[in-house]
């Protein structure tokens, strides 16, 4: 890219932050179509690399939830296994809702693995996500 051609970026920028706004939750805009950020028309779609990067930054704040709602100290005891079933379960079900798993949490802080996948597997999000259940179970039973 030319010098020319970056300063034009750069001040198109600037403009399209003040005309457009920022929303940072999806809105419809004045013709209709779901839009979010600075204008983003989401009829089009986003690129693989965009859902990459919004995949990564979720599974940073689903690392932190799990983390905090196990306990630093018995997340980070876990196996890289449970570890990773207990991000997949706060990245479906949010940091207040996985709160609400309090048996399973109790039983993961006792060690009682097993247990604990069993507490999981008889929750109504279990039969709500089928074979991810099955899965992450698995994955906190067996480590």
């Amino acid at each position: 890219m030319t010098d020319q051609l970056l300063d034009a970026i750069q001040i198109a920028r600037a403009q399209l932050k003040i005309d457009e706004g920022l929303r940072l939750k999806p809105y419809k805009d004045t013709e209709g179509n779901w839009t979010i950020g600075y204008g983003r028309n989401l009829s089009e779609g986003i690129s693989i690399a965009l859902a990459e990067q919004m995949l990564s930054e979720d599974l940073i704040v689903a690392h932190s939830d799990a983390r905090m709602v196990v306990g630093q100290v018995h997340f980070d005891a876990a196996t890289p296994k449970r570890q990773a079933a207990l991000i997949n379960m706060a990245f479906n079900l949010g940091r207040t809702r996985l709160l609400k798993f309090r048996s399973m949490i109790e039983l993961i802080r006792q060690g009682r693995w097993e247990a604990a996948s069993n507490a999981a597997l008889a929750s109504i999000w279990a039969s709500q996500v089928g074979t991810r259940a099955t899965r992450i179970a698995g994955a906190l039973r067996d480590g």
